[in-house]
């Protein structure tokens, strides 16, 4: 589904990405883990469309996405990729539900229909009662599934995840944890996960560890 192929990226004279190649199958969840620079958030930035490799090719389901211009790069973005990240980055004005139908606003649909999507998903999430609550009335583990649940309103091939238990207490860590498995089996997303938690590391389909850019 997802394929890398012989990604270089530096900023400036520092080499980040070194040649990388890889496939991700979908419905697979896959961990990234590693020492600090070894290039894993920029690696899942240029999958993620959020940054451009030097030299090399992101495909999905075989297409050169960085073929395609800004505006429709921007478009396939927000329908087909998650973003979740270790602090979660809600709007703080905004209510839990709110967060959770950005980007199906972005999307162009209407508040209807993204406030169904929204509460189906905190529903799904077990935070029915939360849906009014602002992030600061909500608990860390609370917030990070709301996070999810926005990754996942425009039902996206893949969720890329960026440390996202690393501000998470134990058992707020396990109850994430078992969230990626349980979507899996109910949606067939796909996930990627940048990890320093090896109980996680542990429990998905595939490791791979990346050192100086490199995927070993």
């Amino acid at each position: 589904m997802i394929g890398l192929d012989n990604i270089y990226k530096s900023f400036g004279s520092l080499k980040v990405i070194n040649g990388v190649s890889l496939k991700i199958e979908r419905g697979e969840i896959v961990s990234i883990v590693g020492p600090s620079g070894a290039g894993k958030t920029t690696l899942l930035q240029i999958a993620g469309t959020l940054e451009r490799p030097d030299s090399g090719k992101v495909l999905y389901n075989g297409e050169d996405i960085f073929q395609m211009k800004e505006k429709e790069l921007a478009a396939f973005r927000n329908k087909h990729i998650g973003f979740v990240f270790q602090f979660h980055q809600l709007l703080p004005e905004f209510t839990a539900i709110e967060n959770i139908m950005i980007p199906s606003l972005i999307a162009g649909e209407s508040r209807q229909i993204a406030a169904g999507k929204a509460a189906s998903l905190l529903e799904m999430m077990e935070l029915s009662d939360r849906g009014t609550h602002k992030p600061a009335q909500l608990s860390g583990g609370e917030k990070q599934r709301i996070a999810v649940a926005r990754a996942l309103v425009n039902n996206p091939d893949v969720v890329l995840a960026d440390e996202p238990s690393g501000s998470l207490d134990s058992h707020n860590k396990y109850e994430l944890h078992r969230l990626f498995f349980d979507l899996r089996e109910k949606l067939g997303q796909t996930f990627v996960i940048i990890t320093h938690d090896e109980s996680l590391a542990a429990l998905t389909d595939r490791t791979l560890k990346m050192i100086d850019g490199t995927i070993l």
